[in-house]
């Protein structure tokens, strides 16, 4: 079974959050997890906002801004 911790880890090593690896932790964080995840987690969102992890999501998103425009 993946755990929160492992995306996150993985995330933070490449430096990037797929869009699969997004979804997967949407899914995770709905059930119950340990603290240690907890804890990967709000780790992976300090590097996202600081721009050491860049997310799938957010590079589609600007990019389809900049399509529309």
């Amino acid at each position: 079974m993946t755990l929160i911790r492992d995306i996150a880890r993985g995330a933070m090593a490449t430096g990037y959050l797929s869009l699969e690896a997004e979804n997967q932790l949407r899914r995770l964080l709905k059930a119950h997890y340990e603290l240690e995840d907890f804890n990967a987690f709000m780790a992976l969102q300090s590097a996202v906002m600081v721009g050491q992890v860049r997310q799938e999501s957010r590079e589609r998103q600007g990019a389809q801004l900049v399509q529309a425009s």
